[in-house]
């Protein structure tokens, strides 16, 4: 029921998309439950004053309503969903005067890590944000496909290894939302959800300088103990954090595509792939056109 009390643009849009859909079968839904009783009640045997007509077989007014209530119906939902589905794209960013706060986010088994960049800070198991200032994640996994769901703020999001997708929220007032994992990802994975807290842009501020004071450095070594499976790991900061770390974990997986050099060049040849070769950022664009 948290999705028909929505905290953010996103969410809002997408319980109106909820309740209008609803509203359109509940057209031909209504009038079909009706008519069972109706019609039960009004040709039963006892019931001899009801017209009895053994010929009948077409109706031109019948015909009429069967064919253009459900064209209707499907021609509005599927205005909506054609719209809708380019407005509320998880890739576009939310139009703000404001500069998004960008977070990484690391599914692992089975704990979410939150890696703010431009504060050079990590979190486990708990994402802080301002209230009224975009979000803009880059999300990757480094285990199984799981799914990135804070359901007030709307649009899940597939997490996946040697992947990138990308997702842009907003929550429009303070207060405490439930996030988790929408994917079955294993034994703990009921377990695996965090604390999605909206703060005022002071209190962010706070937030940060207390994360930036944590003795715990993020580097590879620590890395690979927090990537061990566990469940239900405390909230952990982490300063200062590795800045390619979460590059470095995607590579991890990007054996596939073969080696690095051979790529460059074949994007050398092909023309526009050549923007999208060799590593970091350049791999990540080549990962999102995949």
């Amino acid at each position: 029921m948290v999705l028909f009390d929505p905290k953010g643009p996103i969410g809002e849009a997408e319980r109106f998309l909820i309740i209008a859909a609803f509203v359109l079968m509940l057209i031909v839904v209504i009038p079909v439950f009706v008519m069972v009783f109706w019609f039960s009640l009004k040709y039963r045997a006892s019931n001899r004053n009801a017209a009895y007509t053994p010929k009948w077989s077409y109706s031109a007014k019948i015909d009429l309503v069967v064919w253009l209530v459900p064209i209707a119906i499907v021609t509005a939902l599927g205005y909506l969903a054609w719209t809708d589905t380019f407005r509320l794209d998880p890739y576009r960013p939310i139009d703000r005067d404001v500069k998004p706060v960008n977070i990484q986010v690391v599914s692992l088994d089975w704990n979410w890590l939150f890696i703010y960049p431009d504060h050079n800070i990590a979190v486990v198991n708990e994402l802080v944000f301002p209230a009224g200032v975009p979000l803009s994640f880059r999300l990757t996994s480094d285990t199984v496909m799981t799914s990135f769901f804070i359901p007030q703020l709307g649009s899940q999001i597939y997490a996946m290894a040697g992947m990138q997708t990308r997702l842009h929220l907003l929550a429009d007032e303070p207060g405490v939302y439930a996030g988790q994992n929408q994917e079955f990802s294993g034994r703990g994975y009921a377990d695996m959800h965090f604390k999605a807290i909206a703060t005022s842009r002071e209190d962010f501020e706070a937030w940060v300088q207390k994360a930036r004071q944590s003795s715990k450095k993020l580097d590879l070594a620590r890395y690979e103990e927090l990537e061990k499976p566990n469940v239900g790991h405390p909230v952990v900061y982490f300063s200062p954090v590795k800045s390619d770390l979460f590059d470095h974990i995607m590579r991890k997986y990007m054996g596939w595509m073969g080696d690095r050099g051979a790529i460059a060049d074949m994007g050398k040849k092909t023309g526009p792939m050549s923007k999208q070769s060799g590593s970091g950022h350049g791999n990540t664009a080549a990962l999102e056109a995949n």
